[in-house]
């Protein structure tokens, strides 16, 4: 990109821009002042379903399935939403004897036994997955059905799916898994100094499958008080939001350990700084259109922010976008690099 004429011979380091090549390179300034640069030090991590939103939805009766209404994984359901149609004669049983001591109750009001016999037939047909709606139903119409329908007690999306169409299952058996992704879990590796930096409920800094333009916040809710088996490290664990849905699990992640307290200094976004071979450098604006380099010594890195201990002082105006270009322009139009 053809910025501006340069002449080679001229020992001038600076570069002159007007404003629509300004606006081409899209060069943005910022003053920098003191502040505070939080050191961290990165480690690896990944994301995990977080067990407390999955699942498990087993048989709670002998039977047979007669009709599954959710036939692959993957699939999304919602509260309420029909999972299989079952056949059970055990079931049958059940509400015929709430049918019969619902007619008891009806009978001898003022016998409160009765009335205490049907509530408990209710409930077993309530503990063996029947819904009030369900009850009401089958009161309404008085005929009891060995074919029940079993609906989804929570959302969540289809991770297992353990039966087929016409399978008989037992009392107790798993028949398929509900994942939710309303949150995620974070999982890292670390080393016994590392988690001297962390405690329980501590809010960490997170970016996840490399987004480094999204920080996630975590909450640290476990910390191994072990080993693990044959290593040296222990186990992080938190919790982050997702309530889009766009994070799953596999995906790496890196956590940000905060490593020292902060150290006031100044600072400029990492990015404005360009790193050439054994030096650093940035490009500061000595007017509207005049920009020129100077040689930086960086401290403490955060994850978006540098410490500048030497090479500027407050007040100066910083290139924080464009410097790349500004550089490669320099390189181009000099001859040489920033030194």
């Amino acid at each position: 990109m053809d910025l501006v004429p340069f002449d080679r011979n001229k020992k001038d380091k600076f570069l002159t821009l007007n404003a629509e090549q300004q606006a081409l390179a899209h060069i943005s300034t910022a003053v920098i002042g003191a502040g505070n640069v939080n050191n961290y030090t990165r480690t690896n991590g990944r994301l995990r379903v977080n067990p407390e939103e999955s699942n498990v939805i087993s048989s709670r009766n002998a039977g047979r399935i007669e009709q599954l209404y959710v036939k692959e994984t993957g699939t999304s359901i919602r509260k309420g939403q029909a999972l299989f149609k079952g056949y059970s004669e055990q079931l049958l049983t059940l509400q015929q004897e709430l049918l019969m001591t619902h007619k008891q109750a009806e009978q001898f009001t003022s016998d409160t036994r009765f009335q205490d016999i049907f509530e408990a037939a209710k409930q077993k047909l309530l503990l063996y997955g029947q819904t009030q709606q369900q009850l009401s139903s089958l009161l309404r119409s008085g005929k009891a059905s060995p074919y029940i329908t079993f609906y989804a007690p929570s959302s969540g999306v289809v991770s297992e799916l353990l039966i087929t169409e016409g399978q008989y299952v037992a009392e107790g058996d798993a028949l398929l898994r509900l994942e939710g992704y309303h949150s995620m879990w974070v999982e890292a590796d670390i080393y016994p100094r590392e988690a001297s930096l962390v405690k329980e409920g501590q809010k960490l800094t997170v970016f996840a499958n490399g987004n480094t333009e999204q920080p996630l916040q975590m909450e640290v809710q476990f910390i191994s008080p072990a080993y693990q088996e044959s290593t040296q490290l222990l186990q992080l664990r938190g919790t982050i939001a997702n309530p889009d849905n766009k994070l799953q699990a596999g995906m790496p992640a890196t956590i940000l350990l905060p490593q020292t307290s902060s150290i006031e200094s100044l600072s400029v976004p990492s990015n404005a700084i360009i790193r050439s071979g054994k030096s650093s450098h940035v490009w500061i604006a000595l007017g509207k259109e005049k920009f020129e380099p100077r040689i930086v010594e960086t401290g403490a890195e955060a994850f978006d922010r540098t410490a500048i201990t030497s090479g500027l002082k407050a007040g100066d105006n910083v290139v924080i976008s464009g410097a790349y270009l500004l550089y490669s322009e320099y390189v181009l139009k000099k001859g040489g690099v920033v030194n």
